[in-house]
């Protein structure tokens, strides 16, 4: 920096901002060159003024020394401007910006930073709730982020947590969700239906219950009850009868025991009989029995047609000695004792000498076999001998199909039980007045099933046939016929 006349000493700055610049240092050779410059200019002007007026000859030479001023004068300017302290100025700016920073903005900046640290940034939006999410708490998944609690299973809805997990379409998951509901639970072991040796799960299926299983358990003697035909569950036993037959908990509920507590339901039938036009006469003894006894029973028969699985029932027509049940067992630590059974000689006074039904068999289902064993004693009361096992095992069980109808209908209609329900305190729960179980309804739709969609050609074929003729020409026109040609009218 060029200085010119008089002292370079600078002077000193104080206060923070830049409009309040003070300084209290000596004054500099500059500012009184510039003084001096000033007041010689000035001078010099009055005194031109004053030559102007008192002496105009003089305005020649006044006007060759104004001139000469003026270049002066613009010499010492320019020089001025040259030395201007622009080192001064920029140590003073420095000054200033370092200032510009007190105390308090120090303490103003940390707050901001520390409020920055306890509010972090916004993340994104979750999938599921669409709320934002902040680092950290995050699931990334098919280009779409999720909180850590609302990636969830749609199966079960709980928080998915593995680190492996599955997904269907836009469905996530856990392994063991998604296993249950493409590998279906076996019924029966409650494990899940393994796959055969060609990769594929091989399911078997009672049809009406939607009961799946093993395959397996079709040959490792499962029980079945003897009733429903449901397979015996691991976690839920069957009751063991003394003839060896299994009932599940649900057909005991409403099981008829004993000869004794039948009889109300047998007066139900005879009665129904007699609403079709068609009562029977005679008196016919009806006996419940063990299945021993009914097998001995059977085999004691010269005539009869018997193409069932298992007989359930029979209409005897032989004089026999029969064991029936006097007084059905009684239930003790989840079994069957003290049954008492008494012979009974069977003497025959007409066609029929007596109807024997199995024991331990639901209500409905009683219901339905002494039905069809009706049939058969009124078919031989009344004249229909030498029938084929089609037409009479077929019209008898039309007989027992119309029966089920009439009960699920009262069922559905009314929710009372049969008026034979007052006939006997002895008579079984489902035979007293009140609502029928929704599980006895659900049976009697079963056993109404099990009749049409028998396979054999005796009893299924029979009734499929015996069922269209009685619908098209009505039962009475049907059994004339019957009795006529031996056959179904077509």
């Amino acid at each position: 920096m060029k200085d010119f006349k008089g002292s370079s000493h600078r002077g000193q700055y104080h206060g923070n901002y830049a409009d309040e610049r003070i300084w209290d240092g000596a004054r500099s050779s500059v500012d009184e060159d510039l003084e001096c410059a000033v007041a010689m200019s000035l001078s010099e002007q009055d005194q031109k003024g004053k030559n102007v007026i008192d002496d105009d000859s003089q305005s020649e030479e006044d006007e060759h020394v104004s001139k000469a001023q003026l270049v002066e004068d613009e010499q010492l300017a320019k020089a001025l401007q040259e030395s201007y302290p622009l080192e001064e100025d920029e140590q003073l700016a420095k000054a200033i910006q370092e200032s510009c920073f007190s105390e308090e903005d120090e303490l103003l900046a940390k707050a901001i930073h520390e409020s920055q640290l306890e509010s972090p940034p916004q993340y994104g939006i979750c999938a599921s709730c669409n709320t934002e999410i902040s680092p950290g708490k995050i699931l990334r998944h098919m280009d779409a982020i999720w909180h850590a609690e609302c990636f969830r299973c749609h199966a079960c809805n709980l928080p998915i947590k593995d680190h492996e997990f599955s997904t269907s379409g836009k469905h996530r998951f856990h392994k063991s969700c998604r296993k249950k509901l493409h590998s279906p639970i076996c019924d029966v072991c409650k494990n899940f239906i393994p796959k055969n040796s060609a990769g594929l799960i091989e399911c078997r299926e009672r049809p009406f219950w939607k009961q799946q299983f093993c395959p397996s358990h079709e040959h490792d003697r499962t029980p079945l009850c003897c009733s429903c035909e449901r397979m015996e569950t691991r976690d839920r036993k069957y009751l063991l009868l003394d003839d060896g037959r299994k009932l599940c908990l649900e057909c005991l509920d409403s099981a008829v025991m004993d000869t004794n507590e039948c009889q109300p339901l047998y007066i139900e039938i005879q009665n129904f009989y007699e609403g079709l036009h068609m009562k029977v006469e005679q008196k016919i003894p009806m006996l419940l029995v063990q299945r021993q006894a009914l097998n001995v029973a059977m085999d004691g028969e010269k005539n009869g047609h018997h193409h069932m699985r298992e007989t359930r029932g029979l209409c005897l027509s032989e004089e026999q000695t029969v064991t029936t049940i006097s007084r059905g067992p009684r239930m003790a630590d989840n079994q069957f004792i003290d049954m008492i059974t008494e012979p009974r000689r069977l003497i025959r006074s007409c066609e029929v000498t007596a109807i024997l039904v199995l024991y331990g068999l639901p209500r409905l289902l009683t219901g339905s076999i002494l039905a069809h064993e009706m049939m058969h004693a009124w078919l031989r009361l009344k004249g229909y001998p030498n029938l084929s096992p089609e037409v009479e095992e077929g019209i008898c069980q039309v007989l027992a199909h119309m029966w089920m109808e009439s009960e699920i209908l009262s069922a559905s209609g009314s929710d009372v039980a049969s008026s034979s329900s007052s006939l006997s305190p002895s008579s079984s729960s489902s035979s007293k007045k009140g609502k029928r179980s929704e599980f006895e309804k659900k049976l009697g739709e079963f056993f109404k099933h099990q009749i049409e969609t028998d396979e054999t050609s005796a009893y299924g074929d029979g009734f499929r046939k015996g069922n269209k003729a009685v619908v098209k020409y009505g039962l009475e026109t049907t059994l004339k016929h019957i009795q006529m040609t031996k056959n179904f009218p077509y």
